[in-house]
């Protein structure tokens, strides 16, 4: 591997640690009145997600949707199958019960994730995203405006937003 190539992953990984890090401390300025700074934690945090992105384009790391979704799906079984199962037995052979249980939690959330990608990933490449069988109700994520069909609108008659912005609804809640 080329050192440039270890230095755009090391930069990679820095700047989006970096952006979380900025992101928690700006909700803890927040709270304690610090508007101001909180706005510039996020603001120097939107920095670095700018940066981590430069970094992982460059990396080749950004394709389209599928191979995305396929990235997503092959990551998402890394962290249920090997990361967080390895990581919870050595915390619990450390004696650490608490950091264990959360490994484990989290890699039950990770299994959701690769799950939900693979259903995509099956929709995008079968075409029935945004086609079923039978009516559902559509929810355009800009305005709020529900569709029933089998389809969503072609551009939704509130907001004006095309097709791509409507999603299944969820009228649970």
């Amino acid at each position: 591997m080329s050192k440039t190539k270890q230095n755009l992953e090391a930069a990679f990984s820095g700047e989006s640690q970096a952006r979380n890090k900025y992101t928690y401390f700006a909700k803890v300025a927040r709270k304690e009145g610090y508007h101001y700074i909180a706005r510039i934690f996020e603001e120097t945090a939107d920095n670095e997600m700018q940066h981590a992105k430069d970094e992982f384009k460059l990396l080749n790391g950004i394709g389209n949707t599928a191979t995305n979704l396929k990235e997503a799906i092959d990551g998402e079984n890394y962290e249920t199958t090997e990361m967080y199962p390895t990581f919870a037995k050595e915390a619990e052979e450390e004696g650490n019960m608490e950091a264990a249980a959360l490994f484990r939690q989290i890699a039950r959330v990770e299994a959701h994730h690769r799950e939900r990608y693979k259903k995509l990933l099956e929709m995008v490449e079968n075409g029935t995203l945004y086609q079923r069988d039978t009516p559902i109700n559509w929810k355009c994520s800009k305005c709020g405006f529900f569709h029933e069909g089998t389809t969503p609108p072609e551009k939704c008659p509130s907001c004006k937003h095309p097709s791509e912005y409507f999603e299944p609804a969820n009228l649970d809640f």
